[in-house]
């Protein structure tokens, strides 16, 4: 199969234009109808599950919440954002025409996390190619989630023959390969996914398993993990990554402690950590920039640099016109084996 066939999104064709204030106008009044009547019956049975312990959730069957709704930030972007971080034509189709049309029309509020979750993305993706051009032909997504990446991999259709590992818990990644095939979406052979029940598997183990080869350098990403993660369990990770051969490398996303905010940015922040916490997702490491690049190191890495808030409004977000920009308590960390 060729990878061309995974970038067929009916509506919504690679390098098409958001829509446009009139189409913004009617995506509003369908929000005025409701959320979930609006959504397509497996996203809305997700978003109306009873609340409860991620591992109650998981062990029900149940995908991850924020897994969702990171996707349905890309999507969104997709739709209203010009021009894009991101360019995702498969973002849409994966959470549903529906669905996503409808969370275009969401409030104001949360333009900062979609220009975080975007930004994060296209961040991974323009090292990654950077690794790949150092002949790194192995690419891990940790908490892959609902990313697209995998079934639309360019690198597979230059003939550069990079392998895609996904790395989910089999609850998430059941329901993700459930979202596509309802979109008809075909993984490419590139893509291997590998579920994880962290509570009695090895991430190594599992991976070898996979098709992982640990003889030969490889990528990792892991966006939007980090903050639901014990210590003690992002750093095991981390020093997985930093024992993988050499030319390996990671990128992940990280956020300060409350500690470091305050005014709406800390208000802002108590919310979330709220509402993430009524769902059995509580956030519970935070990092503090300035001492990233040291505790890298100190994990086995031989290089570290983390890519600010600031640094990447620059780098990604500057000249725009709308304002879209990162928060400040958002960052990236890079390191290298």
């Amino acid at each position: 199969m060729s990878v061309s066939r995974c970038w067929n999104v009916p509506g919504l064709p690679s390098g098409s234009e958001p829509v446009r204030p009139d189409r913004r106008r009617w995506l509003r009044a369908g929000t005025a109808a409701g959320t979930l009547a609006l959504l397509p019956g497996g996203v809305a049975d997700v978003l109306a599950l009873p609340v409860g312990p991620t591992g109650a959730r998981l062990a029900a069957g149940t995908p991850s919440s924020t897994a969702l709704g990171a996707a349905v930030q890309r999507a969104v972007h997709q739709i209203v954002d010009h021009p894009r971080v991101l360019d995702d034509p498969l973002a849409v189709k994966i959470v549903g025409a529906e669905s996503a049309a409808m969370q275009a029309a969401v409030d104001r509020r949360s333009r900062g996390l979609r220009a975080y979750v975007a930004m994060r993305s296209r961040h991974a993706e323009d090292r990654l190619a950077e690794a790949v051009a150092r002949g790194v032909r192995q690419y891990v997504l940790l908490g892959a989630g609902l990313d697209t990446f995998g079934c639309r991999n360019p690198h597979e259709a230059s003939g550069l023959g990079l392998r895609v590992f996904e790395v989910d818990h089999p609850a998430t990644q059941a329901w993700k390969r459930g979202q596509l095939a309802a979109a008809g979406i075909v993984p490419p052979p590139s893509l291997t996914f590998v579920p994880v029940d962290f509570e009695t598997q090895r991430l190594e183990d599992r991976l070898r398993d996979s098709g992982f080869d640990p003889r030969q350098p490889a990528f990792f990403s892991m966006l939007g993990v980090v903050v639901y993660l014990t210590e003690d369990a992002m750093n095991a990770t981390l020093r997985f990554v930093a024992s993988c051969a050499t030319g390996s490398g990671i990128t992940f996303s990280f956020t300060l402690p409350p500690s470091r905010l305050g005014g709406a940015a800390l208000a802002s922040r108590e919310r979330s950590m709220a509402a993430m916490a009524a769902l059995g997702e509580p956030w519970l490491t935070f990092l503090e920039p300035e001492t990233v690049p040291g505790r890298l190191l100190a994990l086995g890495f031989g290089t570290a640099a983390v890519l600010t808030s600031e640094q990447a409004n620059r780098r990604y977000f500057g000249d725009r016109a709308d304002g879209l920009r990162v928060p400040a308590s958002s960052h990236m960390a890079d390191a290298g084996v």
